[in-house]
């Protein structure tokens, strides 16, 4: 799979619309997720889908690892 490209001054302005916390990469980079709302953004073609209808809950287990990972 195609890891998509995202600068790293635009993923340093980028927040989350719902809490306007912080967003990281997924583990697997294919999404920015927020541990705040617990949210996955979709990273489509290379653009962030910054739109909560277009998220998906982030499970326990994976909050866990990502939160270890990003705090």
């Amino acid at each position: 799979m195609k890891k998509p490209m995202i600068d790293a001054q635009l993923l340093h302005i980028l927040a989350c619309p719902v809490t306007k916390a912080q967003v990281y990469f997924s583990e697997d980079k294919t999404e920015l997720v927020c541990l705040a709302s617990r949210l996955a953004y979709p990273i489509r073609d290379g653009i962030p889908v910054m739109l909560e209808d277009e998220a998906r809950q982030i499970e326990q287990d994976e909050y866990d690892r990502l939160k270890k990972k990003y705090r």
